[in-house]
């Protein structure tokens, strides 16, 4: 009873090379891979199990400057002046730079004069217009804007914001030694840890007293000293402002003691810096403060130049997982796959024994091919190589053009026994017999080449021993003795088997196949991987003259991938 698959298991055929070179670069190799895969694990922590942080930041400035403001004389500005009208999440505004409009009220006036805003008659205004760029919407009047110009006359809040030139150095360059302190809360969710960037140790007074350039822990941070950091002059900036990056990076390795768990700053410019190379550069805003005088409301405008400060927190902790581990010891086992890779290689090319690679190769690919596409091996005895053919059910095999040709490799059993065979006699005759007949009667194929041929039932059969008119190669009488002399079948088959024994059709069918194999050893010798050697027909009709079946009933000849030869009778 035959098991079905389910009963069954496979596995991969395994060739072992006795080579201490080989050998050792094998080990030497996976060495060097165990190696780098333990100092990955280690430098990435793949053993570990990671959180990324969740986080929130908030931040208190403090800093008071005097600044000189044109047409309204000296100021005292504090935190609630110079840090805007409010603030985004995560991030704080210093201003440093003020164009100021005093005096605002509803009414009407000319129009600031800019590119296609000026006016030679009413004509030229339409009342009701407004764009994107106008400061109010016009009432349909050209009037005069200072002596020799006209703009569309406007409602809006007058006098308006006229274009002026930026003051330089910064008005509130003071701002440079304001500071900040920064309080960030942490968790990873994953884990169950908080942590902030207040450490537990710090205290009323440290906090009084530390400042970020002697203490990388301090959580107070003068602000040219963050904008020096990030590679920028605060003196330039602060003309028209900017955006800086505050990154505070929390990497924990939760398997150590907690307390090494801490922040690391840096800092970084996020806007173009270059003005010359952004149309709108720097960072401004506009607002006003409302006051009222003898009953009117009036305003007064402030066009705001500073820098905005972003915090962006990230980063992940780690701790120790077995599942993890093995996950990370899995998808690294393939590595060990490019030893193999590496040392294939090697043995193929040139750099290695080109014996070794070829035994190699040949002991470890098994090729199996496809029946209907079976390669047929013919050897001729006016040729030196050894033709690869592809089976043909309609094309006799003598015209079948080859795929392929290689040389013969000799096998050297048959060669001791051929040299063993045609030496003399002791009583100094020789053992070679007379030459057979070049043509035999009969009728010759249109194929056949030496006149010993027959007619064959199958188109594969159909094949001479030579290419060319000439001698048939069962003349010779090394023919006679390698393959159809008895005494040396009889003793082949006695070698195979010792114990053998069977009636005279047996014996005369093993003589006749023994014949066979005898032919395709001395004449193709060693056979390349999946090709079936062909008999030729005179040769085959030679040996079944020879030892014919009783009843008269031969099989032919049929290719098969089990064997380096083809199956006959």
């Amino acid at each position: 009873m035959t098991c079905c698959g389910l009963c069954q298991y496979e596995t991969n055929k395994l060739v072992r090379i006795q080579s201490v070179r080989l050998g050792s670069l094998k080990w030497s190799l996976n060495g060097a891979i165990l190696l780098f895969i333990c100092l990955l694990m280690l430098w990435n922590r793949k053993y570990q199990q990671f959180d990324l942080v969740v986080s929130s930041v908030t931040t208190k400035v403090k800093g008071v400057a005097q600044i000189q403001l044109p047409e309204v004389g000296e100021q005292v500005w504090d935190v609630v002046d110079y840090s805007g009208p409010g603030q985004e999440k995560n991030s704080f505004f210093v201003m440093t730079n003020v164009l100021v409009t005093q005096g605002q009220k509803q009414g009407k006036c000319a129009e600031v004069p800019s590119s296609g805003k000026l006016c030679v008659s009413d004509k030229d205004c339409q009342k009701g217009a407004s764009g994107q760029q106008s400061n109010g919407v016009q009432t349909g009047s050209c009037v005069k804007f200072g002596i020799l110009k006209k703009t569309c006359e406007v409602s809006a809040w007058c006098p308006i914001e006229a274009r002026q030139h930026l003051p330089r150095p910064a008005l509130l360059a003071a701002a440079e030694n304001f500071t900040v302190l920064i309080k960030n809360n942490i968790r990873f969710p994953a884990f169950n840890f908080t942590r902030r960037n207040i450490l537990p140790w710090m205290n009323d007074s440290y906090l009084k007293s530390c400042r970020r350039r002697t203490d990388s822990l301090c959580p107070i941070f003068r602000l040219g000293d963050v904008v020096r950091e990030a590679g920028e002059s605060f003196t330039n900036m602060s003309v028209e402002g900017g955006v800086i990056g505050i990154q505070i990076k929390w990497d924990c390795n939760l398997d150590y003691l907690r307390q090494h768990c801490l922040p690391r700053y840096s800092f970084r410019r996020l806007d173009e810096k270059e003005s010359n190379k952004t149309l709108y550069p720097g960072l401004n805003f506009r607002f006003a403060k409302y006051n009222l005088v003898n009953g009117v409301e009036q305003r007064t405008l402030y066009k705001a130049f500073g820098i905005r400060f972003d915090v962006m927190v990230f980063g992940q902790a780690g701790k120790f997982s077995f599942i993890y581990l093995i996950i990370y010891i899995g998808s690294t086992l393939s590595y060990y796959a490019l030893t193999t890779l590496l040392l294939d290689w090697l043995i193929g090319t040139s750099c290695y024994s080109a014996e070794v690679g070829q035994n190699y190769s040949e002991r470890k690919v098994e090729s199996v091919l496809d029946k209907e596409q079976c390669i047929l091996c013919v050897s001729y005895v006016d040729e030196d190589n050894l033709r690869m053919v592809k089976k043909s059910k309609k094309k006799i095999l003598q015209e079948v053009k080859p795929i392929s040709v290689q040389p013969r490799k000799e096998d050297t059993g048959h060669m001791q026994v051929a040299l063993c065979l045609l030496q003399p006699r002791a009583d100094g005759t020789d053992t070679l017999q007379p030459l057979w007949p070049n043509v035999r009667p009969g009728v010759r194929p249109a194929w056949c080449s030496c006149g010993c041929c027959a007619p064959c039932a199958q188109p594969h059969e159909e094949l001479c021993c030579r290419r060319t008119d000439g001698a048939c190669i069962t003349s010779s009488p090394v023919f006679e003795q390698l393959v159809v002399q008895r005494p040396l079948l009889e003793a082949v088959l006695l070698y195979q088997d010792p114990l053998s024994s069977g009636g005279d059709g047996i014996r005369t069918a093993s003589l006749r196949h023994c014949a066979y194999r005898q032919y395709i050893s001395w004449r193709f010798g060693t056979l390349p991987a999946e090709a079936n050697a062909v008999v030729p027909s005179c040769c085959v009709r030679r040996i079944r003259e020879e030892y014919p079946s009783p009843q008269g009933h031969y099989g032919g000849f049929t290719p098969t991938s089990s064997f380096k030869q083809g199956k006959d009778d």
